[in-house]
């Protein structure tokens, strides 16, 4: 790989504008202590003592993009509810666009509520409704996406699917149909449902399970060879540009015409894997739309989906330690 000026790389996603479209939801935190059984029933009783809530799903991955700089809109439909109000409310403080937002009352804003004591989860409350949305809320989002494209004129969109009904197969079509309209750079993150729904996008970004299974691959056995002929299944299907995979504790795969690797990763003391899936979309996005290089983009975005495992819980990558960890791995 040619020399690479880090700093420079990194000043220039200052430069980009971001749109996120997909679900994002609410992840609220109960910490409390267990002391007794209630008396009602055979069930612990968990006595509260801090409540926290965090941005997630797709918003987690408009968090990642505006750590590493760059200017982020989120683009979801939540429902009309407190819950809704209280995540437009977290992504303006960490400073996301909720400008093209759209708050529906035939929805509801998905709440995932872990009620947790001495680090261990008791149990988890998911409020949500995760059926697609209706024709009169996609229409709004469409709206929505192509005002941002007019006012913002971003650089790259990407496609975050949490199976949560925002992003339906007419969605994803007309969106994908707008960004090759105006030259706007597409990248998925893809659930199983709609898996073969981003027919033309520059980058794909599955994970080696949802490969599997959008495939119906049986095989434990990862190797390039059968990366290669993964990437001509999808292709085949997708008419996309580049096949991005994660390959969890075995790195990462990239394909783009001839030109395909596996990048091993990097050893570290894994503490959480939750979010990291976020983060190498976001950093591939960016690397990608700042500098067409798809052996860098796969390479830092490899580097970040391993520096977030360090992390307990969902974490945004932090630019600084991202670009030290750069200089010395790859310079």
């Amino acid at each position: 790989m040619p020399k690479t000026d880090f700093d420079k790389l990194f000043h220039r996603f200052s430069e980009l504008k971001v749109g996120v479209v997909g679900d994002v939801m609410l992840d609220t935190y109960w910490w409390g202590k267990v002391d007794r059984i209630s008396p009602e029933a055979p069930v612990p009783v968990v006595a509260v003592s801090k409540r926290e809530q965090r941005i997630g799903g797709a918003g987690n991955v408009a968090l990642n993009v505006h750590s590493l700089g760059a200017k982020v809109s989120m683009l979801s439909v939540l429902g009309k509810d407190e819950d809704g109000e209280q995540l437009i409310s977290l992504l303006q403080k960490n400073n996301i666009s909720t400008k093209y937002i759209v708050q529906s009352g035939q929805r509801v804003t998905t709440n995932k509520i872990r009620i947790i004591s001495r680090n261990q989860h008791m149990m988890r409350l998911d409020a949500e409704l995760a059926d697609d949305m209706g024709k009169d809320d996609e229409d709004k989002l469409l709206y929505a996406f192509e005002n941002f494209i007019a006012a913002e004129c971003p650089d790259v969109v990407i496609l975050e699917d949490y199976n949560k009904g925002v992003l339906t197969a007419d969605v994803i079509a007309a969106i994908v149909t707008l960004c090759k309209k105006n030259d706007i750079l597409t990248t998925v993150d893809p659930k199983r449902k709609n898996f073969f729904a981003y027919k033309g996008v520059d980058v794909f970004k599955p994970n080696w399970k949802e490969v599997k299974e959008g495939l119906n691959i049986l095989t434990e056995d990862v190797n390039l060879n059968l990366l290669k002929d993964i990437h001509i299944l999808l292709a085949d299907k997708l008419e996309h540009k580049i096949s991005f995979i994660t390959l969890s504790e075995k790195g990462v795969f990239y394909q783009q015409d001839g030109t395909a690797a596996v990048i091993p990763t990097h050893i570290r003391n894994v503490a959480d894997v939750s979010g990291a899936g976020d983060t190498v979309i976001a950093v591939a996005s960016l690397v990608f739309a700042a500098t067409k290089d798809v052996v860098l983009m796969a390479e830092l975005a490899n580097i970040a989906g391993g520096l977030v495992c360090e992390e307990v819980g969902t974490a945004a990558i932090d630019k600084e330690k991202l670009l030290t960890e750069c200089k010395e791995l790859l310079s």
